[in-house]
């Protein structure tokens, strides 16, 4: 893979040349906006998911933008040509065919993100989103950056755990060793599992993995990269190839990584409070009853403080839709008067 060194030319997620980055050393490998984007976060494009970080009360990065495809693609194709996963996509495109969208069908690629309410530091796992969030060390005199993948996640009968850990070990080429209910599994399907899996096309953990401190869990490739974006998997995080190397190469021993379980986000940028709303997991019954109360708390906290005039039936449209597309819902205004100085004072209707 070609690298910013000693050109201003670099590579993007389909290795064609882009002359819009600024050179930067060739240890990182990601690019760094200039300060006149700074207002819209948006990245130039070393990868499409690297982002100056922004300061502590900014929560967005990136931008949503449009696309066309070509007789050929998929919104498979689509997604991972510019770092999405496929719920994402098809969540944001609800009236285009995943599999055969055509030839000039404008698919929107929902590319900004609020930051998870966490820490900026490691790697946040955020389950339902499908997203992992990388926040590196900056080196002297260098920028700090996040860095964003899609990722799978464990099915319903195999969940990804919730909680916090470290990377303990690095493999480059790893063998996968079933655990004995997996080989089970695989033979109740007549596709039985050998008890070592050798590195090659046949193993599922492609060519690199993060060991986390949770026993049995990895960060790792894939040899079927149409899964990513989905919940396919034994309950380890799955990543693109190409992905996954980057990681490898970036991340080291001992980096602390958060897992989080937050399908609601609220962020501000400027004066705008913003929403962000994924599907929250099948198996999480209390949250899925709750409904838009959980908003509702969400932004009480985020609004404390401020007089915000927030727009409830927005609100409850971007609920409903779920797209994961963060969306203004209100915009921060320095007149007090017949505004609402608290959500708690004019909550919404709320269906018990």
């Amino acid at each position: 893979m070609m690298r910013c060194s000693e050109t201003y030319w670099t590579v993007n997620r389909n290795h064609q040349r882009d002359s819009h980055c600024i050179r930067i050393p060739d240890s990182r490998r990601r690019m760094l906006c200039g300060l006149a984007a700074l207002a819209a976060l948006a990245p130039c494009s070393v990868f499409s998911d690297s982002f100056i970080l922004p300061p502590r009360d900014i929560d967005l990065v990136g931008v949503t933008t449009t696309t066309t495809t070509t007789y050929e693609d998929t919104l498979l194709d689509v997604a991972r040509r510019h770092g999405l996963g496929y719920r994402e996509i098809v969540r944001a495109n609800p009236d285009v065919d995943p599999w055969l969208p055509g030839e000039g069908a404008q698919v929107v690629l929902p590319t900004r993100y609020i930051l998870p309410p966490v820490e900026r530091e490691g790697i946040v796992l955020n389950i339902p989103e499908m997203r992992l969030y990388y926040f590196p060390e900056p080196a002297d005199n260098e920028m700090p950056v996040v860095i964003t993948h899609p990722i799978s996640i464990g099915r319903m009968d195999w969940q990804t755990p919730v909680g916090l850990t470290r990377v303990v070990r690095k493999v480059r080429n790893p063998s996968w060793y079933p655990p004995e209910s997996i080989r089970m599994e695989h033979a109740a399907d007549g596709r039985p599992l050998p008890k070592v899996v050798p590195p090659g096309p046949d193993n599922p953990l492609g060519e690199y993995a993060l060991s986390l401190g949770l026993p049995g869990y990895l960060i790792h490739g894939t040899n079927k990269p149409a899964g990513v974006g989905m919940r396919v998997t034994h309950g380890c995080i799955r990543m693109y190839p190409e992905d996954i190397e980057i990681m490898f190469n970036d991340v080291p021993v001992n980096t602390p990584v958060r897992i989080i379980n937050q399908p609601y986000k609220i962020g501000w940028i400027a004066n705008t409070l913003f929403l962000e709303v994924h599907p929250p997991l099948d198996e999480d019954e209390e949250l899925r009853q709750r409904e838009m109360t959980a908003v509702t708390e969400l932004l009480v906290h985020a609004t404390r403080g401020r007089i915000v005039p927030v727009d409830w039936a927005k609100a409850r449209e971007i609920f409903d839709s779920a797209s994961g597309i963060p969306t203004a819902m209100s915009r921060l205004e320095r007149r007090q008067s017949s505004l609402i100085s608290d959500t708690r004072q004019n909550p919404p209707s709320i269906s018990p």
